[in-house]
């Protein structure tokens, strides 16, 4: 396994004859955790040589406190990833991905309105623009993403679609806890106490999911179940379409750190 810090030390790391077999790219801001690790996995089992870019995208954050607070442990996401089946780590500075002079954004539309684009206003201004950068850079033949960010994956696709680039999209199934709760670098930051009360989040998207069944209302399900925790702030709850599944998606605040997650609900064919 081999680190690399610039994107010209990338391109001489990566060049390779056309006729190469398949590169997978698995993007992540680091702080890599076993949703992650399945995608590397993934990607070793589909591919010859596989990337690994580590790079906490400032572009991403609209809360400076967000962004400092993210954790950055660069060796250990090294060795994890490399256990996991990485050939290269790609961990640039924000320098080297946004030079003095910067200038040039993709900017998502329908696909960015509402959930998480509404929440977060230019938040995937950031992450079509870093993962379209990371896609020029690499060369990737496939590119891995987890179920867990299913707007972030339909935005991708979209932006993978609308401007040909030459990738295709792979996902990767939501990795969970044993009481139900999405591995996410953010659980961490819960203490015992809100860890504790986390677990409601999939207990409340199961509900949801039950009432769909039963031709009910899988949003008030979801929300009376989050609703039952007055210490927890209920930011959406929606339905969106991604990838030919129409899916139930949640975001909540439990104290100061916010959480996301959805479930399948009807997967056409």
């Amino acid at each position: 396994m081999k680190i690399v810090s610039s994107p010209s030390e990338l391109g001489a790391t990566l060049e390779r004859p056309i006729s190469a077999n398949l590169t997978g790219l698995v993007p992540t801001m680091g702080s890599l955790h076993e949703g992650h690790l399945s995608l590397i996995r993934m990607a070793r089992s589909e591919c010859s040589r596989v990337v690994v870019s580590v790079f906490v995208n400032p572009t991403q954050f609209s809360e400076t406190r967000d962004l400092d607070a993210y954790p950055r442990q660069l060796e250990r996401d090294a060795a994890l990833a490399t256990d996991a089946g990485a050939d290269v780590v790609f961990a640039p500075s924000p320098e080297a991905m946004y030079p003095e002079g910067f200038a040039t954004w993709v900017e998502p539309s329908e696909s960015a309105t509402g959930l998480e684009g509404q929440m977060r206003p230019g938040h995937f201004r950031g992450v079509a623009t870093v993962c379209l950068k990371l896609f020029n850079l690499i060369a990737p033949h496939r590119a891995y993403f987890g179920w867990k960010d299913a707007q972030q994956t339909a935005i991708v696709g979209q932006m993978i679609s609308d401007l040909n680039v030459p990738v295709t999209l792979r996902l990767g199934e939501t990795v969970r806890e044993p009481d139900g709760l999405a591995l996410s670098s953010r659980n961490a930051r819960l203490s015992a106490d809100e860890r504790a009360r986390a677990k409601v989040l999939p207990e409340a998207l199961r509900a949801g999911l039950a009432a769909h069944d039963a031709d009910e209302n899988a949003r008030e399900a979801t929300l009376d179940v989050l609703q039952g925790d007055p210490q927890l702030t209920v930011e959406y709850v929606e339905e969106m379409t991604a990838h030919h599944h129409r899916l139930l998606c949640v975001a909540v605040r439990i104290g100061t750190t916010r959480l996301i997650d959805n479930m399948t609900l009807e997967e056409s064919a």
